[in-house]
């Protein structure tokens, strides 16, 4: 079955409970003052598109993308459900990300997320998609509990 990527306005209960459990995992794998992840009202700005993506009627997970600058992007609330974890939804999101940064002309895509060994998965997919190391961008500070990441991206 394919998967199908909508813009989300987070007003259903399932995209708001994944929301949730985002947030709960941040929390448990960082101390608080290192948690960058967003709720449901943060997200709900006009500078941040976000995304879930569905098989079937299966919330299976969600992205965003919030506006830095004209030309550069960060990456947000990148989450798989447990119950899609390994069948190519964070793929799928993360390619439609990439995209979507294209579309709106970015040269480049940032993001930020943990450094303990429950974020190695996410930092796998980054990386197979070209993202490497870079320091802290945005409002970011050093901080050994965050890794930052960007692509530069050619348009196409």
């Amino acid at each position: 079955m394919a998967f199908r990527i909508i813009e989300d306005d987070l007003s259903g209960q399932q995209i708001r409970d994944l929301i949730a459990l985002h947030l709960s995992g941040m929390h448990a794998h960082s101390p608080a003052c290192s948690v960058h992840a967003m709720d449901v009202d943060r997200l709900q700005v006009p500078d941040i598109t976000f995304w879930s993506i569905w098989e079937a009627d299966a919330l299976v997970g969600c992205g965003a993308l919030k506006k830095l600058t004209p030309d550069h992007g960060e990456i947000k609330s990148m989450r798989t459900h447990p119950s899609a974890l390994g069948r190519g939804a964070g793929t799928a999101m993360l390619r439609h990300i990439i995209e979507q940064a294209r579309v709106r002309h970015y040269t480049r895509l940032s993001l930020e997320t943990g450094s303990a060994p429950a974020f190695a998965p996410a930092l796998r997919l980054y990386a197979r998609h070209g993202f490497t190391a870079c320091p802290p961008f945005a409002d970011y500070e050093e901080d050994p509990f965050s890794r930052y990441l960007t692509l530069a991206l050619e348009q196409q």
